[in-house]
């Protein structure tokens, strides 16, 4: 095979991949938004649900750190390797010893977590130890929750085997069944808890037992049975072990800066929590259907093409996969900085959940959308990082970002509340970006090439075009936060539908090869000629 038609292939495979993903993780953030729709209706925004988004985002840290975070990213490399260098039966071992290193661990830190979970809280929410009832519950929550590490975790190791050999639908899809649970958990069981905020943390670990089954038949498929394996002192388990450690804090950075946000915002005003956890639900939809679609197709593609040393090829997938991510993700900047209130008002504003918590949603949404493309770019810088087995850059990087971070926010938070946390999140991301990018360059040369940049323009200019799309929408039909439902949702229809037009339209105009390639990929599904 010749070597355009080769890179060319490999970008087509992560571009599908991406697709996969990115289509499960809609089909999932779909119902993560019913989710915290049905929470926002039934539960508001206030000192109750700040109990249980601290205790949720407790062992949702954890699993960003040792599972998605650390142990994903460090086993794929490793794995692949394997896999390319060595036997499948010597890969197949390297998982089996890894499963039972990870089960052992995880037992402990959940045991570890049960019992010291005043302590935790304490330290994720200083605020709320003055407020003894909102204390007691989260401690409450928290020890209830805390073992979904465990499961979850298990998930995030099956995750990074199957995305080895190339399938990536059932681990993108497990979150939905997560979703469903608790969803189902808050309409049917909380009137059977005196604190009926309890029943969402019941469809919790009912989701994350689920989750973990869900991948079983698909490992089974390919001929994996996960069996316990106590040869721990495996030199492929050294190995993940090594990347793992900084990888911890290195690939979690957006996650522990949101955590520290979370630590303040427990010193505002009641519902800045809240306010923020919303926000972030929002910028997660383009930051997990497309960011962390991308990065999560393109690390098993980075990983191979380091294991055979074809670095000007690999240099060319990371260009790919950075113009692949942003072309969503900058017009969806552009949006969501010109719908953030009608956006939120549609999805959230109903029953304890009035327009004055939707205003001070998007005020933290406004400054989280500033810091999008970071947020996303930096999955991708990360995975190359991991591809090249080098965790110790990321993990420097992400100790200046949390500097900064904590700096900013300290400084932010007085005058600009929980929109100053946000806008602290933000400009950590930025620089972790700079950072890793400026590094990454003086280790394998240039990346960006002349096609990144005027593709960049491209995306630029069309998402302009939606931008002055969205304003005659408005123009003609204006906004207005305290109208019907009926009426909201008419406007927020209109405008995403036209916007999304007019962009498409104008990147199809501008010949965006991006855009070619999403035509030609949609004529190939659909039996024309690919």
């Amino acid at each position: 095979m010749s070597q355009p038609l080769k890179r060319s292939r490999e970008n087509e495979n992560v571009a599908k991949a991406a697709g996969v993903v990115g289509l499960a993780t809609m089909l999932s953030r779909v119902f993560g938004f019913i989710r915290d729709m049905v929470v926002a209706g039934l539960f508001g925004a206030g000192v109750v649900t700040d109990a249980f988004f601290v205790a949720f985002r407790i062992p949702n840290l954890l699993r960003r750190l040792l599972a998605e975070g650390s142990l994903t990213v460090s086993f794929v490399p490793v794995f692949t390797e394997y896999l390319k260098r060595r036997s499948r039966e010597e890969a197949l071992e390297l998982a089996d010893v890894t499963f039972t290193f990870l089960s052992a661990l995880l037992v402990a830190v959940s045991i570890a977590g049960v019992l010291l979970a005043p302590y935790i809280v304490a330290v994720m929410a200083p605020g709320f130890v003055k407020h003894d009832a909102q204390y007691e519950l989260t401690v409450l929550l928290t020890r209830f929750m805390f073992p979904y590490i465990f499961f979850i975790s298990l998930v995030a190791l099956c995750m990074g085997i199957l995305n080895s050999l190339r399938h990536f639908a059932a681990p993108a899809l497990s979150p939905v069944v997560l979703n469903i649970s608790m969803i189902l958990a808050a309409l049917l069981l909380r009137d059977f808890f005196s604190e009926p905020i309890f029943a969402l943390a019941v469809g919790v670990m009912v989701g994350g037992v689920l989750q973990l089954a869900m991948q079983w038949p698909f490992l089974l498929k390919m001929g994996i049975r996960l069996r316990p394996n106590f040869r721990l002192r495996h030199p492929g388990l050294k190995r993940i072990g090594l990347l793992m450690m900084p990888a911890a804090f290195g690939a979690a950075i957006y996650q522990i800066n949101v955590f520290i946000g979370t630590v303040l915002a427990s010193l505002l005003p009641k519902g800045s929590v809240s306010y923020l956890y919303y926000a972030d639900r929002i910028v997660e939809l383009p930051l997990g259907v497309f960011a962390i679609a991308v990065g999560t197709a393109a690390l098993p593609s980075f990983s191979d093409q380091v294991a055979r040393g074809e670095f000007e090829d690999f240099k060319r997938t990371l260009s790919f996969s950075l113009r692949l991510i942003l072309f969503i993700t900058v017009p969806a900047t552009v949006a969501l900085l010109a719908l953030r209130e009608p956006i939120l008002s549609v999805l959230f504003q109903r029953g304890a959940f009035d327009a004055a918590a939707t205003v001070a949603t998007a005020e933290a949404l406004l400054y989280y959308t500033l810091g999008l493309w970071a947020f996303s770019v930096i999955r991708v810088i990360v995975s190359a990082f991991y591809s090249l087995q080098d965790a110790k850059m990321p993990m420097k990087a992400a100790i200046v970002a949390l500097i900064v971070n904590v700096a900013a926010s300290i400084a932010l938070m007085g005058p600009m509340r929980h929109g100053g946390l946000a806008l602290a999140t933000s400009l950590a991301s930025v620089v972790n970006v700079l950072i890793l990018g400026f590094v990454l360059r003086r280790r394998i040369g240039s990346y960006l090439n002349r096609d990144f940049y005027r593709s960049l323009g491209k995306m630029a200019a069309a998402s302009l075009v939606m931008w002055l799309s969205i304003m005659l929408v408005e123009a003609i039909f204006p906004w207005r936060i305290a109208d019907a439902f009926d009426r909201r949702l008419l406007f927020l229809t209109a405008s995403v539908t036209f916007g999304l037009t007019t962009y498409f339209a104008a990147s199809w105009a501008l010949k965006s090869p991006e855009m070619t390639m999403a035509i030609r990929t949609a004529k190939a599904k659909l039996g024309g000629k690919g």
